[in-house]
């Protein structure tokens, strides 16, 4: 890593940077369990809002913060279940909502675990490095957030084909904006761009999620005991947790199903794509919009051994359901088909990538021909915050969204959802899945083969999340070191 000051004086000037905005950083015990947070933070989070530009937001990177904007505490989690009403199947599908991050998105943990382990060891230093954030979105705004509480530059590279609200976003908050070629799975493209920097400026240190170990090691130890916490408040006595249903994307998230699996050795993880990308599936290629996921390779810190199905989800079937969720025609239909007011209300906490999500948690459930005693659990990684402006470009495209369409897309795509483009996965179809980590990762981005062999063994993993507990001890030490500056 090329770094503009040696590790002790990048060190020095973290500790400063520190003590001059008066920041202290969470542990990933207190992020996993806020209760463990000192009350003089919680109390002083009380005047301030959820997305502000206030360090004190650094003990906000949690799935337990209280629903509200300004001056939330915290509670045990944000989840939704879905009814048969709405899904069609008996299982009790789960969403654990991302939206009451900062950001609105789970992505600012993801940079949390890229970010500050490098910070506290010397290895970044704020005051002359830039923190580059590559991403399709998301990553590269929780990043950007981080970087802004740390007061330290953020350089975001996505491509020019996203949302215009994350857009918007990154320029609001002063991070340098690089577009990128295509959209959601040109993620070369990013890669390429990431190169250019390395050679061309020192002072940047890439944080490249795809293949960061802070990005899943950050889910595993947060995300994971947040949805197990979840699971148990809402179990009966009979119920099992049969499935953990995640889009791959940076392969960051997915890990907390490795977490799960720790509990409940017999559950699935299902990994989802696009049909119209189905790298995993079929070793398939192709452009689509389920923004939010990346695709056309398979991320080195992705442990596909541990996966147990692939499903791939019709971009169609995101947009014609976003659309039907959060439109007027679309909520009628839903009311006369039994839907609660409860859940309709739920839905806009639904992003594009979770409405996938849910809908592959629709045919894992039909797979596998889950009962009323199966929970299928999923995450909810942002909002329809972020998306309003595809929502416009819908209705300019193809007009209104009235009854007739509400109810074809309906009976399309939550009727008449079926298990097709769906694979449970042989030890072999695994390996062979981990094997294309070989083209992107060895001959393109310059890894090692003996690392990725090692990839392929249960033991790394182990050890890799268990890095967690050494970087809290690393993590007081710095508070401290900064409190007594």
């Amino acid at each position: 890593m090329t770094t503009t000051t040696t590790t002790a004086t990048a060190l020095e000037n973290a500790v400063s940077r520190c003590k001059e905005r008066g920041i202290v950083i969470p542990t990933f015990a207190q992020m996993r369990n806020p209760a463990l947070i000192p009350a003089d933070f919680r109390n002083r989070l009380k005047q301030v809002g959820l997305w502000d530009v206030d360090p004190l937001n650094l003990f906000r990177i949690t799935w337990k913060n209280e629903p509200v904007e300004t001056g939330g505490g915290f509670n045990n989690g944000n989840w939704v279940e879905f009814p048969a009403s709405l899904t069609g199947v008996d299982a009790r599908i789960v969403g654990l909502v991302g939206k009451w991050f900062p950001t609105g998105a789970h992505k600012v943990g993801a940079g949390f675990g890229c970010l500050i382990p490098r910070l506290i060891t010397g290895e970044f230093d704020p005051l002359t490095n830039k923190a580059v954030w590559p991403s399709t979105g998301n990553f590269c705004r929780g990043g950007a957030f981080d970087c802004a509480l740390l007061g330290c530059d953020a350089v975001a590279i996505l491509p020019e084909g996203m949302s215009r609200e994350r857009f918007d976003w990154l320029r609001d908050i002063g991070a340098e904006i690089i577009a990128t070629p295509g959209s959601e799975s040109n993620v070369k493209e990013i890669y390429d761009a990431c190169w250019e920097i390395k050679r061309n400026r020192p002072e940047c240190i890439v944080f490249n999620q795809f293949e960061e170990f802070g990005n899943p090691i950050w889910h595993y130890n947060v995300t994971g005991p947040a949805f197990e916490d979840a699971v148990n408040t809402i179990s009966n006595p009979n119920d099992r947790l049969a499935a953990f249903v995640s889009a791959t994307g940076s392969a960051g998230t997915i890990a907390a199903g490795d977490y799960l699996k720790t509990l409940a050795p017999h559950m699935r993880i299902v990994a989802v794509e696009a049909l119209q990308c189905p790298t995993l599936l079929t070793n398939g290629f192709g452009e689509h919009r389920i923004e939010g996921i990346g695709d056309k390779h398979v991320p080195w810190v992705h442990n596909v051994r541990n996966t147990d199905a692939v499903c791939a989800i019709d971009d169609q079937q995101c947009i014609d359901l976003m659309r039907c969720f959060n439109e007027p025609a679309g909520n009628a239909l839903l009311k006369s088909m039994g839907v609660d007011q409860k859940t309709m209300n739920s839905l806009p906490l639904l992003g594009i990538s979770s409405i996938g999500n849910m809908v592959a948690a629709i045919k894992t459930a039909k797979m596998f021909e889950l009962t009323q005693n199966d929970i299928i659990a999923f995450p909810i990684t942002d909002s329809m915050e972020l998306y309003a402006s595809r929502v416009e470009e819908e209705r300019t495209a193809y007009g209104e969204y009235d009854p007739t369409t509400a109810a074809r897309h309906y009976g399309r795509w939550l009727e008449g959802c079926t298990t097709d483009h769906y694979k449970e996965l042989t030890y072999a179809d695994r390996k062979a899945i981990h094997n294309l980590k070989y083209f992107t990762w060895v001959e393109q981005q310059q890894r090692d083969i003996d690392d990725l062999r090692r990839l392929w063994e249960p033991e790394f993993w182990t050890k890799t999340y268990a890095q967690a507990d050494e970087w809290d001890q690393r993590i007081n030490e710095f508070n401290a070191r900064v409190a007594s500056a």
